[in-house]
């Protein structure tokens, strides 16, 4: 009888962690974007400057409801997108640094083993009773009350739509990988001692790589890709203007032409977007009008961040005027 009580009582857990809303999955999901054009709108209102394509992927990756991989050179505003998506949307964004060695039970979920502990000798009750039966103390302490959700968990158990970014993918190990399959193809999240648990909604996944090492073709088949190069001329100008205001035409376009001479350069870190923009403000306070030899020279560890780099650049750009 204990034991049939102990599984009933699994059993109702497994039901109710499994509950989702059917209109979400049934046909009735209510569509965020109506249009690509809605989102380049959308996220040029919130300071984000996309191209066609950027728009594009972000508004099939939410009609599809497919997580988006998002590769390109560091600093080309991979992170910036998801995070503008979230403040366009008004969705909490909910973010997993990956790193070497990150592990399941701080990308998915780990148990609360001190108040575990406590539960357990909560049960003694000295010598005059023995303790209670392993079976029953065992649903309880492997129960929601003792679960610690991280970012993957919350993200699927969150009640309301919210921004998942899964950030650096490439950093993570080949083993660790393989945790993400189930919850990008079918939202839930496998917990042996609890059972499935669903998704409630359909959260916006995004995915950054800086390409330092190849993705399992796995993960790529349950994604939408994007691929984010530095920008144009024309466009690296729209952000720096947006970014600094005041700063005038003629600098922009300065800035941009040296950095984008940097760029051809072969070097270990090229500067990236996020860098021009610094570079921008840093020349704009320091109320530079025109972009000379000298002026580059004495800025470029703005940009750049290896000596190595610096001595380079500031080889081949001080013979030639800038821009």
């Amino acid at each position: 009888m204990q034991l049939l009580r102990v599984l009933r009582a699994r059993e109702k857990g497994k039901v109710r962690l499994n509950q989702r809303v059917d209109a979400a999955h049934a046909g009735h999901h209510t569509y965020r974007f109506a249009s690509a054009e809605l989102v380049g709108r959308s996220l040029r209102g919130v300071g984000y400057l996309p191209n066609d394509r950027i728009a594009s992927v972000v508004y099939l990756g939410e009609r599809l409801g497919k997580p988006v991989l998002v590769e390109g050179p560091a600093g080309t505003g991979k992170t910036e997108l998801a995070k503008s998506v979230a403040s366009m949307t008004g969705m909490r964004l909910i973010r997993l640094q990956c790193y070497e060695g990150l592990d399941e039970a701080k990308a998915l979920y780990e148990w609360n083993y001190k108040k575990q502990l406590l539960r357990i000798q909560a049960e003694r009750t000295g010598s005059q009773r023995e303790a209670v039966e392993w079976s029953e103390l065992e649903s309880d302490i492997f129960s929601e009350e003792f679960l610690l959700s991280r970012p993957l968990l919350a993200a699927i158990r969150a009640p309301d739509p919210v921004v998942l970014l899964i950030d650096e993918v490439d950093r993570l190990d080949v083993e660790t990988e393989a945790l993400l399959l189930e919850v990008l193809s079918d939202y839930q999240v496998s917990i042996p001692e609890l059972g499935t648990v669903t998704s409630l909604q359909i959260p916006l996944v995004f995915l950054t790589s800086n390409n330092s090492r190849e993705l399992s073709e796995a993960l790529k088949r349950r994604c939408i890709y994007l691929y984010i190069d530095y920008p144009s001329t024309e466009r690296e100008r729209a952000i720096v203007r947006s970014r600094v205001p005041g700063i005038s035409e003629a600098l922009t376009g300065q800035i941009t032409g040296v950095v984008r001479a940097l760029r051809q350069i072969e070097l270990k870190k090229r500067p990236s977007v996020s860098e021009t923009i610094d570079w921008a403000q840093t020349l704009f306070l320091l109320g530079v009008q025109e972009v000379s030899a000298e002026v580059v020279v004495d800025t470029l560890h703005v940009l750049l961040k290896h000596q190595s780099d610096i001595e380079k650049a500031a080889a081949e750009l001080s013979a030639a005027p800038a821009k």
